[in-house]
């Protein structure tokens, strides 16, 4: 029997011996995300001593194997090194894929480099942490409009809402660490809810070309993006104090990140901001301070082919309205607008008074992926919103401390994405979003509610394909369909229901009559397209050529229907109109652009026609208990925008830097055939600067930024009667400002404190020249001054 064995153990031998070893595996190894090769990979074979390194073209090949199965290791500098087991049957071939940037966490939030190509044939504009740091005791329009083609619509210096080639409000979306911002955005005095110092990138997309976001971005799309995170063991943070002068105010915000090998992360944020009344060059701004208290928190798990991240964010923010824009009779406002100075100014304070917003904005998100082989990574987010929004009134008697409009805004949302390379060549984007939102206007206000109750379903669906033909050419097409129901309780007024012939329209919404008001239940259904068809073209030699035609479809916002009273913080009464179909906006954008380390530069002309546009203007004064207010009224027409935004950068040498700015767009009512309101006059901007790494890092700028005056507008004026005089005056809302020209510095130096912390100190001045001047952008321009003179000096603890 033992010799059976020992005969059967020399044939096995043998046979062994006489394995044919002369096979090859070869092959690729690629980037997981976009499947751009690896140049430089190691390759090792377990159990031999054989190594290898891709080519120049991410090639591969490892000779003398026999038919077996092999562990290989597989690593590359910034990828985490990941195994393989892999069995030769004859000659082989084998592509490996790694995670590039692993070092680089928040996949959940954002993938890929600080240029994500959240569209691929639209250019986009980001702004980077650093840049940001410079708005810390800003807001986040402040910091957006730093970019050529946005402006900002403003009430006051503190309420700052973005303007994007002419159009801002609903029309602008914006999207906080993956999340949709509902926060009654429609009001034009309703700032964005974010926290600037939260923000680690910035993102702009002029256009509606970004589908899985949203189908309704008639003026575009802003992404804020938290920082990544590395994976590896590592506790680090940062801590920013700014001081300024006009305002005499301060602003603390502090950020604290703790990281794990393994994949785990946690971070803490929080910001302080407290400002009293700001000054215009000759008086100062009463009741326009500002204390806002913010502060988020993240937690999550980032493997390779899965991850979870829960992350929540509280935002509290309570703004002065500027005291003088809310007066008392016709005379008053008509001495007021007419008057170089406000009719009210006070001492300096930092008590808020009526009238003021005060807004809380919580924000939750859990999100989820996981990453399958030959088919994509699947995405599922859930999230929730709620906002709390208070106006306060200047009010007498027992009111005066109660709200005068007290909104509140739940919005659930639930997200299912899936990126998908198809091919090597063919990428896509698919998703479903289902969102529920409730609104309820609180009627112990004891005023008449400017927003109704309401329930809103939403329910979206997308797709975005990309193609890559060759090195040059790159097509990207898309679309989505977005269907909405509102189920609303509205009172009106029975003398507006008929003025308007909602009894005549509408008389199967009517649920009861009452004495001089209504009680009616409109339910609204809107079924809106989108679509986006692009291509890129690269030249080579740093240019590429941006082409992309985009359709969005905006549903009419709650305020564009239902508004039918005072809006506090607006000072104004608005009206709105419950016949408006759906905006539909046809964008047509073109950009050159050459990035070089020399000469860069972008030119992006663009036209967007938007059909049934809806514009809010004013009409009249109208007197009421409160006061004598502007009635300012919403009406559908066809408008069309055109323009062009320039960006060009030149290096003198190797420390001093030119850029410039152009911005230039043109808003027409084609039914009225006259122009739109509110829109940016043409605006340059022109900074140098000289940075020098080798000393401490230092940076001096100087801008010189020139708004020229806005000599197209429409002719909103009106009469009103002035009892005491018993005559009629003309009010102009119209006529804008002159033109102004605004010099600003800004500075920055690094120390290096310890092995391990920096100190940069930072020193600026806005309106360096103390110019007195009014934008016509600001809703308040028709009451006071803008911003004077403003010093400010900037701590930066990095650790």
């Amino acid at each position: 029997m033992r010799n059976y064995a020992l005969l059967i153990l020399l044939i096995s031998s043998i046979s062994s011996f006489s394995q044919n070893c002369d096979y090859t595996l070869s092959g690729t190894v690629t980037d997981l995300h976009d499947g751009s090769l690896l140049i430089g990979a190691t390759l090792i074979v377990a159990g031999t001593e054989q190594a290898v390194e891709t080519d120049l073209d991410g090639k591969f090949t490892i000779p003398n194997l026999c038919n077996n199965t092999y562990s290989i290791q597989v690593s590359h500098p910034y990828c985490l090194t990941k195994g393989f087991s892999v069995k030769i049957s004859g000659n082989t071939s084998k592509s490996f894929k790694l995670e590039h940037h692993i070092e680089e966490l928040n996949q959940i939030t954002v993938e890929g480099k600080a240029y994500s190509n959240k569209s691929k044939t639209m250019l986009e504009n980001t702004i980077a942490k650093e840049e940001l740091e410079r708005f810390s005791s800003g807001s986040l329009g402040d910091a957006l409009n730093s970019l050529s083609g946005v402006s900002s619509l403003n009430t006051g210096n503190t309420v700052v809402k973005p303007l994007i080639n002419g159009l801002h409000s609903s029309r602008v979306v914006i999207i906080n660490n993956g999340v949709r911002m509902e926060d009654q955005e429609w009001g034009a005095e309703h700032a964005p809810n974010v926290d600037i110092n939260s923000v680690g990138n910035l993102t702009l997309i002029k256009g509606a070309g970004v589908l899985q976001y949203s189908g309704d971005a008639v003026g575009g799309v802003i992404v804020a993006e938290a920082s990544k995170v590395a994976v590896k063991d590592s506790l680090y943070g940062k801590t920013l104090l700014t001081a300024a002068s006009n305002g005499r105010g301060s602003s603390l915000t502090s950020q604290l990140t703790k990281s794990f090998q393994n994949g785990w992360y946690a971070n803490v944020q929080g910001t302080l901001k407290r400002f009293g009344d700001f000054e215009a060059p000759n008086y100062v701004l009463s009741n326009t301070g500002i204390f806002e208290r913010n502060a988020s928190v993240s937690l999550g798990l980032n493997r390779f082919n899965y991850g979870i991240e829960a992350y929540y964010s509280l935002f509290k923010n309570e703004i002065g309205i500027l005291r003088a824009s809310h007066l008392g009779g016709a005379q008053d406002q008509v001495r007021a607008i007419n008057s170089d100075r406000p009719l009210i100014i006070n001492d300096f304070t930092y008590n808020i008074n009526s009238p003021k917003q005060d807004v809380t904005h919580h924000l939750g998100r859990v999100k989820g992926f996981k990453r399958f082989d030959n088919f994509g990574k699947l995405s599922l987010q859930y999230d929730f919103q709620r906002n709390n929004r208070l106006e306060f009134d200047v009010r007498r008697g027992a009111d005066q401390n109660n709200a005068s409009l007290d909104l509140q805004l739940d919005t659930h949302t639930l997200l299912l994405d899936l990126d998908a390379n198809l091919t090597d060549a063919i990428g896509l984007k698919t998703g479903l979003m289902a969102r529920y939102q409730n609104n309820f206007a609180d009627p112990n206000t004891g005023v008449r509610r400017l927003i109704p109750d309401y329930d809103k379903y939403d329910l979206g669906i997308y797709a975005v394909a990309d193609y890559r033909l060759n090195d040059q050419w790159l097509f990207e097409a898309g679309g989505r369909f977005d269907f909405t129901y509102m189920d609303v309780f509205k009172f009106y007024r029975t003398s507006f229901w008929e003025s308007r012939n909602y009894d005549q329209i509408f008389p199967e919404i009517v649920v009861e009559e009452l004495d001089n008001q209504i009680l009616t239940n409109p339910q609204l259904n809107f079924y809106n397209g989108s679509a986006t068809l692009g291509t890129t073209y690269n030249f080579g030699n740093d240019y590429k050529l941006f082409f992309n035609y985009s359709i969005a479809s905006r549903t009419p916002n709650p305020s564009e229907l239902f508004s039918e009273g005072l809006h506090h913080s607006a000072s104004r009464i608005e009206l709105g109109d419950l016949r408006f179909n759906s905006e539909i906006g046809h964008k047509v954008s073109l950009t050159l652009q050459r990035d070089n380390d020399i000469v860069s530069f972008s030119v992006n002309p663009y036209i967007n026609t938007i059909s049934d546009f809806i514009v809010i203007e004013p009409t009249e004064i109208q007197q009421t208990v409160r006061g004598n207010f502007q009635v300012w009224e919403y009406r559908q027409t066809n408008a069309q925008l055109l323009g062009v935004d320039v960006d060009a950068s030149y290096t003198f040498s190797k420390n001093i830097l030119v850029n410039s700015q152009f911005s230039f767009v043109k808003g027409y009512d084609r039914i009225r055939d006259e122009p739109l309101i509110n829109i940016p006059a043409v605006n340059t901007r022109n900074e140098i600067v000289y940075q020098n790494p080798e000393f401490n890092n230092i940076r001096l700028s100087l801008q010189s930024e020139y708004n020229f005056r806005q000599n197209e507008f429409p002719d909103n004026n009106f009469e009103v009667f002035i009892p005491e005089t018993e005559t009629m005056e003309v009010v102009d809302v119209s006529t804008p400002p002159d033109a102004f020209h605004l010099l600003n510095f800004n500075s920055s130096i690094d120390f290096n404190t310890t092995k391990t912390t920096t100190l940069t100190v930072g020193f600026a001045i806005t309106n360096a020249l103390n110019t007195s001047y009014r934008n016509y952008l600001n809703r308040l321009r028709y009451y006071a001054d803008d911003l004077g003179r403003n010093f400010l000096i900037n701590l930066k603890f990095n650790y």
